[in-house]
């Protein structure tokens, strides 16, 4: 698992871009979002297709080809300095393979945000790109809307990444998710990666998501997915072997996963004879307040302290 490319952190008045590669948009919540980027002295741009739905298939904000068009444009413009996805939802498979990735590998480095569906997206400017990506609140999300910690974080990673190199380090409140413990005790050492569990699972054997996780340090959530299922996507990735030589498992939050108490029995079954560290409740995913966590970038994962600590910033 190697080290990628940081991109350059955002400055006043930098360009980003508000693309939609999977589900529909509501146009209220993308205003609010704007509104706040705006309130960051950013210049947010809608690409052109973010509002469309598709005409057969209503999970679709517009057709494959339109959503491919405008994450590519957005990425190519060399006025943009940062793609943010709107939301999450479903489609991201249907268009990382009409992206052209020799093209948005000769536009050089830039910002991606996004996380849920667009976990399809990280893999693939990982694999593709060998970019550092944020695993982090969707523009039109009601989490980024209105909940102050989440926004607060993910500006704190754009603007001043050393400022939050630190994740899950409070231990004052118990009941803040973002605090961290240990599901297996230890401390580890290796180059983050993840996403959606669910995602990571039904990418796998595609050109655009990595053989295994050998020597990273896995962040790992789902939504909507009950205890059986998640045990179904973990067994299949212990099958395949993805997970053989992972350095530590760092989890997030696993929203209408069916109660914690039976899913946790789930997770010390299919993580706990890996025999690494794995920390549980880290805060970042569909949870509410969620935390921005980079992809790509050197850390220590410290399951007794509840903690990942990154090597350098997430940004240069």
């Amino acid at each position: 698992m190697k080290e990628l490319v940081r991109p350059s952190r955002l400055a006043p008045g930098a360009r980003v871009a508000v693309v939609a590669p999977s589900g529909p948009v509501a146009e209220e919540r993308l205003q609010a979002g704007l509104d706040l980027l705006r309130g960051w002295d950013l210049d947010p741009v809608v690409a052109p297709h973010v509002l469309d739905r598709h005409g057969r298939l209503p999970h679709l904000a517009g057709t494959d080809a339109d959503r491919a068009a405008d994450l590519q444009r957005a990425w190519c413009d060399p006025g943009v300095d940062a793609v943010l996805c709107a939301r999450g939802g479903y489609g991201a498979q249907r268009v990382v393979d009409l992206l052209d990735w020799d093209a948005m590998r000769a536009a050089g480095p830039k910002v991606f945000v996004g996380f849920s569906d667009a976990t399809t997206l990280h893999e693939a400017f990982a694999v593709r790109l060998g970019l550092v990506t944020l695993y982090g609140p969707v523009a039109a999300g009601i989490d980024f809307i209105k909940n102050a910690r989440a926004q607060e974080h993910l500006r704190a990673t754009l603007f001043a990444p050393e400022t939050v190199r630190t994740i899950g380090s409070d231990r004052s409140d118990r009941s803040d998710r973002s605090t961290g413990t240990a599901l297996a005790p230890g401390r580890a050492r290796g180059v983050t990666l993840g996403g959606c569990l669910t995602l990571l699972a039904t990418g796998y054997g595609t050109p655009h998501t990595r053989a295994g996780a050998r020597g990273g340090l896995l962040l790992i959530e789902d939504v909507g997915e009950a205890p059986y299922a998640v045990d179904r996507t973990l067994t299949q990735l212990l099958r395949t072997g993805w997970l053989e030589g992972v350095a530590g498992v760092a989890l997030g939050s696993w929203d209408r996963c069916g109660p914690y108490e039976e899913l946790r029995p789930v997770l010390v079954d299919r993580l706990g004879g890996l025999g690494v560290p794995v920390v549980e409740e880290l805060g970042f995913g569909h949870c509410e307040g969620a935390l921005t966590v980079p992809f790509g970038v050197p850390a220590v994962l410290d399951a007794d302290e509840g903690t990942l600590t990154l090597d350098t910033p997430a940004l240069r």
